[in-house]
């Protein structure tokens, strides 16, 4: 199975699981009268969307280089990041605007044992989803299915949290606690939207690597510097799931094109298999004695 073939199936993995989910929300929420099922089922809702948007930019952002897009079309996920962080920023408003209203209105929740019930499989099966999304994220280095995991990761407490103040309302006959759940449901998701939005808008910026993985790098090029004089102008970034690294090697002027062309070769090689999914820019300068 490609690696496209990969990503693609687990978003519609997502978004199958979601499709399913929101619709057994809806029937608890209908049934229970409860504003927080029903935020929850906006929250699905958005998540919905999420997944068909990972879907999409999971298949456009393997697309290879062409004439337009020389350096390829990773950068579609990173958008795909920002939407998805959007679309949660809409549905806390959402949830949060349902909750006021049902305050100022309580109202006993009716069938709460299928409300719980619905509650606590949504947990499971997000549970599942999630998982299996963020081990695919992460070896294919895919911000848009991590950004999905990170979704319906979310949608584990949340779903957990509204079982449990279902409970409580039935336990105190504090109705009102119905749309203080919803209401932090909301706040957790806010959060959530404001790391992705945040993470999303470093890589489309060009965000440098992480310094673990800078580290790394260097560590890899020192592994040659019997080679060559000294590196230096080290640069990354990242673009979708492509690494981009560039940096500057000083060199003997005596050496030929074909030594100097095998030395960036065993870098780049070397470079490519300690890094996933790598492109690797070396330029050559020629060493002037104490000018460097």
């Amino acid at each position: 199975m490609s690696k496209l073939d990969r990503r693609v199936k687990i978003a519609l993995l997502s978004i199958l699981s979601n499709t399913t989910l929101i619709v057994f929300k809806v029937i608890a929420g209908i049934l229970s009268g409860s504003v927080s099922i029903i935020s929850e089922a906006i929250h699905s809702g958005m998540d919905l969307v999420a997944s068909l948007v990972a879907f999409f930019s999971v298949r456009q952002s393997a697309k290879p280089a062409d004439r337009d897009h020389p350096f390829g079309h990773g950068k579609i996920e990173n958008i795909s990041g920002i939407v998805e962080g959007l679309l949660i920023f809409v549905a806390a408003a959402m949830i949060i605007i349902e909750a006021l209203k049902k305050i100022q209105e309580p109202a006993e929740i009716d069938k709460a044992a299928i409300a719980i019930a619905v509650m606590l499989v949504s947990s499971l099966v997000n549970l599942a989803v999630s998982r299996k999304l963020y081990k695919v994220s992460q070896e294919e280095d895919s911000m848009a299915l991590e950004a999905d995991a990170l979704h319906l990761k979310t949608d584990v407490y949340t779903s957990l949290g509204v079982g449990v103040g279902i409970i409580l309302m039935k336990i105190t006959g504090l109705f009102i606690l119905d749309s203080i759940v919803a209401m932090l449901v909301a706040l957790l998701i806010i959060k959530e939207a404001w790391e992705l939005t945040k993470n999303a808008f470093g890589y489309l910026l060009d965000v440098k690597l992480s310094d673990e993985e800078e580290a790394e790098i260097e560590k890899v090029i020192k592994q040659h510097n019997h080679q060559f004089k000294d590196y230096h102008k080290l640069k990354t970034r990242k673009s979708g799931n492509m690494k981009h690294i560039d940096f500057h090697i000083t060199v003997d002027p005596n050496l030929t094109v074909l030594e100097t062309h095998e030395i960036i070769g065993q870098l780049k090689k070397d470079m490519n298999d300690k890094f996933k999914n790598t492109r690797v820019n070396i330029h050559i300068d020629p060493y002037k004695g104490e000018e460097v």
